[in-house]
């Protein structure tokens, strides 16, 4: 199974890594390492004709799948449809919810995004401001 390892941290970052997602072996959750607070991101892996071997739901948190590599299904309740390199799924609280990998050759690689359903009340251009500031990078 990979981990997540810590590369740096500061006072207001975390900067971790689960390695090559090329080599990347099972689930690692990231919250605790990253010491996230706004939302749970986990990686996820699943050898060909491999599932999440249980369905779930959430009572407050909806969640984001975002497909990496590989192809499958997804389940919804009683919904079932394909996945692929590139899909985007959001379930949102109270539904059964499984992943399945479909494909006789590769894995299906997936990372998942944890947050607060109904929580999100600014963001990007309505949450940022363009700041002035020396470039070092």
């Amino acid at each position: 199974m990979s981990e997540l390892k810590i590369l740096n941290e500061g006072v207001r970052y975390s900067h971790g890594t689960v390695g090559s997602l090329s080599g990347f072996d099972g689930k690692v959750f990231v919250k605790d390492g990253l010491k996230e607070t706004s939302c749970e991101i986990s990686f996820g892996m699943l050898a060909p004709g491999q599932m999440v071997p249980f369905f779930h739901s959430h009572k407050e948190n909806e969640e984001n799948y975002i497909v990496l590599s590989g192809c499958g299904l997804f389940q919804i309740d009683d919904d079932v449809f394909p996945v692929y390199e590139g899909s985007v799924v959001r379930v949102a609280t109270n539904c059964d919810r499984n992943i399945k990998n479909t494909a006789q050759q590769g894995n299906l690689t997936y990372v998942c995004i944890q947050a607060k359903e109904g929580s999100l009340n600014s963001y990007t251009m309505t949450d940022a401001e363009i700041t002035v500031r020396e470039s070092k990078i």
